[in-house]
């Protein structure tokens, strides 16, 4: 018979031998210790290597390390860059960004964790000069730095062109022959700086900070031959590109050839696709100006002539219409004696009626005097007192008739007169229960008999009912 052993069958045979061994063969380690063997293997097997994968959780603190994941569809690592070796970065790291890094695998013994700790990290695809160009070029868009608001217009006519450029090689020669071919008369100043290599970015900052402090400076031109990204790099520099913007004086740029764009193109005030089109642009063509100037010369001169023959012809117009001084002030007499006569005719009406409104307004003030109110008013006064009285003695005779008339029949209801004309009011005592029938007491009860003058307490000796003769 035979027996097909499955993956887990053969774990569980594996387990049960282990577990059948006695503990004395049995090689156990500490958690330090397999973590320390496991960082020994890793690194040895593992020293330097490539990796590519995508940046998360990309964390910058104080200290200058970079710290992030790399991760791809099924798995990822822990990774390091410490500050010594991003210093050198072109670029900076963020979320979402794919990366190829050269580093080494470690584990941190204290969690049993590995990681890789990167000497070199490059964007995946592209350039790290490009992703710096990319990341430089939105940053200075959040900031505003290339809104057309910010850029200041060149001048019209020159004095003066400063040229910030090296001073070896053709692109200087080039802008001073095309200058000088379109305005012979205006003057060029050169200021020479590095266009590519260390300190190339300081030059270019320093020179477009002292372009600002010169008195007579009206508008530059900072350029370079073509070239590399790298070659052009100084030009895409982050100091550079915010002393064009900070300068005070107009800026043309001319980097490179016209399929070239750097940082200093977006925020400079005007771009050229190369440095002779830049002196063309600054400097315009002395011949044209002075054909222009004719040419605006004569349309003035032809404009003030229709000008003036349209005033001369309404001056004409004017002289026709133009009235004779005496006739306009004979004229202005009359008006002025109407005007007069009117003004008296109104003064008359209006007085003529403010004074009806007066006479009816005394007639009605004398009606309303405050003696003739005061006589009506006493007249009515003593009407009142009159009614009052009157009213007053009608009442006090009706009141005093029904008095009388209650008086009376209070007196023929008062039990006192009952009493007085020998009638008696017999009651239990005590409790002083009224007694109306005979049958109420019983021999040997106390009455009291209210008299009108007094009260008799007595004992009863005998009931008698009705029909019954008394025993005396």
């Amino acid at each position: 018979m035979w027996f097909i052993l499955t993956p887990e069958l053969r774990i569980r045979q594996q387990w049960i031998i282990i577990l059948q061994n006695p503990i004395a063969d049995r090689k156990i380690y500490s958690v330090s210790q397999l973590t320390e063997k496991i960082k020994s293997l890793l690194e040895e097997n593992f020293s330097f290597i490539w990796i590519s994968g995508e940046i998360s959780n990309f964390k910058s603190p104080v200290s200058g390390h970079y710290y992030f994941t790399l991760k791809d569809s099924s798995a990822q690592i822990s990774a390091i860059m410490f500050r010594g070796q991003n210093r050198s970065l072109k670029f900076l790291p963020e979320d979402g960004m794919k990366i190829t890094g050269f580093g080494r695998i470690s584990v941190y013994q204290p969690r049993g964790n590995y990681q890789i700790i990167l000497e070199y990290v490059e964007p995946a695809g592209v350039g790290a000069l490009q992703a710096a160009f990319e990341q430089l070029k939105a940053k200075l868009i959040d900031e505003g730095l290339f809104d057309p608001q910010h850029k200041k217009p060149l001048p019209f006519l020159p004095k003066k062109i400063h040229l910030i450029t090296s001073p070896t090689g053709s692109v200087v020669h080039d802008m001073i022959r095309v200058v000088h071919r379109r305005l012979p008369r205006v003057a060029i100043t050169a200021i020479p700086i590095k266009v590519q290599g260390d300190g190339a970015v300081e030059d270019i900052v320093n020179a477009i900070q002292f372009l600002n402090t010169l008195p007579d400076a009206e508008v530059a031109i900072i350029a370079r031959g073509g070239g590399s990204l790298e070659d052009l790099s100084a030009f895409n520099a982050e100091p550079v590109a915010r002393a064009i913007f900070a300068s005070q004086i107009p800026i043309v740029s001319a980097i490179g050839h016209e399929t070239d764009f750097t940082i200093s193109d977006f925020v400079s005030d005007l771009r050229a696709p190369t440095p002779s089109v830049a002196a063309e642009l600054v400097a315009p063509v002395h011949a044209d100006l002075l054909e222009k100037m004719h040419l605006l010369s004569r349309q003035l001169h032809s404009r003030l002539s229709r000008q003036l023959q349209k005033k001369i012809t309404s001056l004409e117009n004017l002289s026709r219409r133009l009235v004779h001084p005496r006739r306009r002030l004979d004229d202005l007499k009359l008006r002025l004696d109407d005007a007069q006569m009117r003004l008296v005719r109104s003064f008359k009406k209006s007085i003529d009626l403010h004074r009806t409104h007066l006479t009816w307004r005394m007639d009605r003030l004398k009606k309303n005097h405050p003696s003739e109110r005061i006589h009506l008013l006493r007249n009515a006064l003593i009407r009142d007192a009159d009614d009052l009285a009157s009213s007053f003695t009608k009442i006090l005779t009706t009141q005093w008739s029904a008095l009388q008339s209650l008086s009376g029949r209070l007196q023929a209801l008062n039990p006192a007169a009952v009493l007085a004309r020998g009638f008696s009011i017999t009651r239990t005592f005590p409790g002083q229960r009224l007694i109306t029938d005979a049958a109420g007491v019983s021999p040997g009860q106390l009455l009291e008999i209210l008299l009108a003058k007094g009260s008799i307490l007595c004992r009863v000796e005998k009931e008698l009912h009705d029909g019954e003769k008394k025993d005396i």
